[in-house]
């Protein structure tokens, strides 16, 4: 092979090595943070939990429990006896609104 053709392919082969550096180096710096930086979402409670929770705060006959988008609705009766439909924060267990329940 003569000079100047091993030359120029000794060339071309040290240019696209610079070039794949630099690309590495550019995605490397332009990547988006980890996914570490972004705060974890609370861990929900299971039913089990909730029903436990549910009944520490005087609830009896639970009847359903259901997982909706923002919380549990529980149906249970109250201390009075009344049948009630309860929200309870998923996270806490604590129960967030009560009201009187008619569907049975």
């Amino acid at each position: 092979m003569n000079t100047t053709l091993r030359n120029t392919l000794a060339a071309i082969a040290l240019a696209s090595g610079a070039v794949m550096t630099l690309t590495a180096t550019v995605n490397a710096q332009s990547a988006p943070p980890a996914a570490a930086a972004q705060p974890a979402a609370p861990q929900w409670l299971s039913v089990k939990q909730v029903y436990d929770a549910v009944e520490a705060a005087g609830y009896r006959d639970i009847r359903e429990i259901e997982r909706e988008r923002k919380g549990y609705e529980v149906k249970a009766t109250d201390e009075k006896g009344q049948a009630v439909k309860l929200k309870v924060d998923p996270v806490s267990g604590k129960v967030v609104s009560a009201r009187e329940r008619h569907d049975d």
